[in-house]
């Protein structure tokens, strides 16, 4: 019998702190939705906003799964990359449940399910998502990288970068008037997109630290820029004064703000570390050989 998987052991099969609490705090998201749903804190259709913060929930911990080969290059962290696995199963995970949910709001009707599917553009969309992320997971096993072979793997799997965009598309479409979370989105997308870019253009080399600090410092920027284009071509709004929103607390803070705030803290931490490595005296001792006899 097959022994049942243990996803807070390491590959030596030893408890991994990381991987246990990252575990651990998956199942949180679902549980508080499932508190707040049970207790009636979840407005006047309560189901429809479980299913839309179960649905938000997919794509945090989708990008999560992401942004873990950044990270643990750039913070030289490189037992960050246990997770990334199973943050993409978790992320299926939630889509399955954001499905389900939609079932249960159609009364169980499959039928309806499947037309509104056919006939909403956005939930449409949301399907190609939902098999792209299902074919991700039942390709995520060590015995499917056994089959594929690496190469063939890898390939498959930088196809969650599509993944990403239509989940995101889905989420801006069926947002309708809020576009404050997909737009913040829609940033810190951008910025995965763009490291993986410059990982392609320095090829085995590791990405330089510059390159990365003006990937961040333009996060903010672009994404000010793409909501000020958004806005003036659906609303006829001009984009001088939803660009000037972004230096105005009037409306709130801005997802510009928001955006470069997130991606600004790897990347100081990574400037820090490499700040505090250079100040390190070199050694200038030569390394006495293992079994050899010191004087």
């Amino acid at each position: 019998m097959q022994a049942l998987p243990r996803p807070w052991l390491d590959p030596s099969r030893r408890v991994s702190a990381l991987k246990t609490v990252v575990f651990a705090g998956l199942f949180l998201p679902a549980l508080w939705v499932a508190y707040r749903f049970a207790t009636d804190r979840l407005g006047a259709r309560p189901l429809n906003e479980a299913l839309l913060e179960v649905g938000q929930w997919t794509l945090r911990i989708l990008f999560l799964a992401l942004a873990v080969s950044p990270l643990s290059r750039m913070l030289a962290w490189p037992r960050l990359a246990l997770v990334r696995r199973m943050l993409g199963v978790a992320a299926f995970a939630y889509v399955v449940l954001h499905l389900s949910l939609y079932i249960v709001s159609e009364a169980f009707d499959l039928g309806t399910v499947a037309s509104e599917i056919l006939k909403r553009v956005y939930l449409s969309i949301g399907f190609l998502a939902w098999l792209g992320l299902a074919a991700l997971a039942a390709t995520s096993t060590d015995d499917m990288v056994r089959r594929l072979g690496a190469r063939r793997w890898q390939a498959l799997h930088r196809f969650v970068y599509l993944v990403g965009a239509f989940g995101l598309v889905h989420f801006f479409l069926q947002s309708k008037l809020d576009e404050w979370e997909p737009t913040v989105m829609i940033g810190l997308f951008a910025w995965l997109v763009g490291w993986r870019a410059l990982a392609w253009i320095f090829g085995r080399r590791p990405v330089p630290l510059w390159s990365v600090v003006l990937l961040s410092l333009a996060a903010g920027p672009f994404i000010a820029t793409l909501e000020a284009v958004y806005f003036h071509l659906a609303y006829h709004v001009a984009v001088a004064r939803v660009l000037a929103a972004n230096f105005s607390l009037d409306t709130g803070v801005r997802p510009s703000w928001v955006v470069a705030a997130i991606v600004a803290l790897p990347t100081v931490l990574a400037v820090a570390r490499a700040a505090v490595r250079s100040l390190r005296p070199a050694s200038t001792e030569r390394p006495v050989a293992r079994g050899a006899i010191s004087n």
